[in-house]
């Protein structure tokens, strides 16, 4: 079981990923709280999952690279599989 804290980060994380998989859309500002969120998870070394270990950098990686593009509507765009993928890594139900 997981701690508090990392469960509500966990289900920020979702809430983020998840919203931006289906409206393909996002801000800047999301992006920067994905990458502070995963490198707060990574840091603590607070996740069990061995799955969603494999997953943080890349998530956190995606969330970097939106905070840069030109384009970032077309770059969540380009991460659609990426995005359902982590989003169902993440789910509550798959980490109960």
């Amino acid at each position: 079981m997981m701690a508090p804290n990392v469960q509500n980060q966990l289900n920020l994380l979702y809430d983020l990923l998840s919203e931006q998989s289906e409206d393909c859309c996002g801000s800047v500002s999301e992006c920067q709280q994905i990458q502070r969120l995963v490198k707060s998870m990574m840091a603590k070394q607070s996740i069990d999952d061995p799955l969603l270990q494999q997953l943080l950098p890349d998530i956190y990686n995606y969330g970097r690279q939106g905070e840069l593009v030109q384009n970032l509507d077309s770059h969540i765009e380009s991460h659609r599989d990426s995005l359902q993928q982590w989003v169902d890594a993440i789910s509550p139900s798959t980490l109960q």
